[in-house]
């Protein structure tokens, strides 16, 4: 015996590119309005999203005192050494988040949003690819609508399977 076929049809999604330049902040206020829509909207699966930073290198991080430093410190004075550490290491910390917000703003961001609707939702997609180029952090970075038929759907939906 053989199964019947299955029901369910494939979702074809689309995307929207969204050219933000090097504006980060335009960029996580836009992310910032993705995820209060997937909230209150329920669109957990079917709206996501993710920031493309091309051109940022890796930020280095700092290291941790070399273990032999601490051996050379007294057993007395130990406690004292050992809270200066931390706040040294603390202090180290504090100042890795911005390098890396400057080298990030640095760097062009865009934002590849996929809509992934199944197609007797056909009409809250429409209106989602209405309504997200059309808000406010949007309407300056170029959005760019890409539809399952499209050339560079392929590119654009390796690309997004790629980012992390």
């Amino acid at each position: 015996m053989s199964s019947p076929a299955s029901q369910t049809q494939i979702m074809a999604h689309s995307y929207i590119r969204l050219d933000f330049g090097t504006d980060e902040e335009k960029a996580q206020q836009a992310r910032h309005k993705l995820d209060g829509w997937r909230q209150a909207f329920r669109l957990d699966k079917k709206l996501q999203y993710k920031l493309d930073r091309p051109d940022s290198a890796p930020v280095e991080t700092f290291s941790k005192p070399e273990p032999a430093t601490k051996a050379a410190v007294p057993e007395k004075s130990k406690g004292k050494a050992a809270e200066k550490a931390k706040g040294k290491e603390a202090s180290a910390k504090s100042t890795a988040p911005p390098a890396q917000k400057a080298a990030a703003a640095n760097g062009k961001v865009s934002l590849l949003v996929r809509l992934y609707f199944s197609s007797h939702e056909k009409l809250s997609e429409q209106r989602w690819l209405e309504r997200i180029p059309s808000e406010e952090p949007f309407k300056s970075a170029t959005p760019k609508i890409i539809h399952h038929g499209d050339a560079e759907f392929e590119a654009t939906d390796k690309q997004f399977e790629a980012l992390a």
